[in-house]
């Protein structure tokens, strides 16, 4: 048995949480909000946001980042990813040397262009840094339904403890030295989400999602392959398998959001409307900003882009992708 502490009680945190309790371990789950710690007390759920999700009577719950931290021996970073940063700094005090934290946030930031390992290591250097990602809605997990992940790590041996803390036999953990292709997919999978759930908005068919999430993964393959990440990765969990995923399901926010404003909403009131922090709509401008320093084409992050802060027409933008100049699929004439 570990003794974890998860950082982040929103619905992802919440069915880590869940899922590490149910496989023997002692948790605390902290949140942001003192209300909302009150509301787990109560309910033992997150009411709000994965309803139905019961954590056990011994999970602590806490609004006090020292004590879930403290003697932990695992950490999962579950907050959102436009939150990893203030919430670092704020753990830095807390963390000893060689502490693991486990990135579970999808992000890239836009003023850096950093991502959240990254961002975790520059904030607190004496942690031991890793990610997991891979096709996992919250909801499914929750459930117990059976789920496939990716554990990314500097040191093996890392990434081997933290498949065996999490795997059991409905939640399938995988292991890779590549965090860096793991987090490029993670990130910018929604923002091709956004452009799949805009085409279901004005509905378009099967065909449209499939040439979303066969280009869209082709654009991600190519820019982290010039980052220096392994091609591989982005045809596996974290990469098509995630982009899947989330380009299809009901339980997709960042399609959820693409949807309303294919119907017409602005990106404002899609946001205000899902009622959970869209991730896409904050790695577009970065996936469009490194598009540009490593001068990769990527024409559906670039449209979507246009759709959001530039009020392009979402039937326009769709229209432009289709008429692009002629193009061979391989480039291997």
């Amino acid at each position: 048995m570990a003794n974890i502490g998860v950082i982040g009680s929103g619905s992802w945190g919440t069915a880590l949480a869940w899922l590490l309790h149910n496989n023997g371990h002692k948790i605390t789950l902290w949140s942001y909000l003192t209300e909302e710690t009150e509301m787990f007390r109560q309910h033992h759920q997150n009411v709000d946001k994965l309803p139905g999700v019961v954590l056990a009577d011994d999970v602590v719950f806490t609004c006090d980042l020292e004590e879930s931290i403290r003697d932990k021996e695992l950490l999962v970073l579950a907050v959102p990813s436009p939150a990893v940063r203030s919430t670092s700094r704020n753990m830095k005090a807390h963390v000893r040397p060689g502490q693991i934290i486990v990135d579970v946030a999808k992000g890239i930031e836009e003023a850096t262009l950093m991502t959240m390992t990254d961002i975790i290591e520059e904030e607190i250097p004496q942690a031991e840094v890793a990610v997991l990602s891979g096709p996992s809605h919250a909801e499914e997990v929750g459930k117990g339904l059976p789920t496939t992940i990716v554990a990314g790590a500097h040191r093996r041996e890392t990434a081997e403890l933290i498949q065996s803390l999490f795997m059991n036999p409905v939640f399938r953990v995988y292991t890779s030295p590549d965090m860096l292709g793991i987090e490029i997919g993670a990130a910018l999978k929604n923002v091709i989400a956004l452009a799949a759930g805009i085409a279901d908005g004005l509905g378009y068919g099967d065909n449209t999602k499939a040439a979303l999430i066969t280009r869209g993964i082709a654009e991600i393959s190519r820019l982290g392959t010039a980052m220096g990440a392994h091609p591989n990765t982005f045809f596996g969990l974290s990469g098509i398998g995630d982009l899947v995923v989330t380009c299809a399901s009901v339980h997709s926010r960042n399609r959820k959001a693409g949807y309303l404003m294919g119907k017409g909403y602005s990106m404002t009131a899609a946001m205000e409307e899902v009622h959970m922090v869209v991730e896409g709509v904050y790695s577009a401008r970065a996936g469009l900003k490194l598009s540009e320093k490593y001068q990769i084409e990527m024409p559906i992050i670039k449209v979507v882009n246009q759709v959001l802060f530039e009020e392009k027409p979402a039937d326009v933008a769709v229209n432009e992708l289709m008429q692009r100049m002629k193009k061979d699929e391989l480039g291997a004439w």
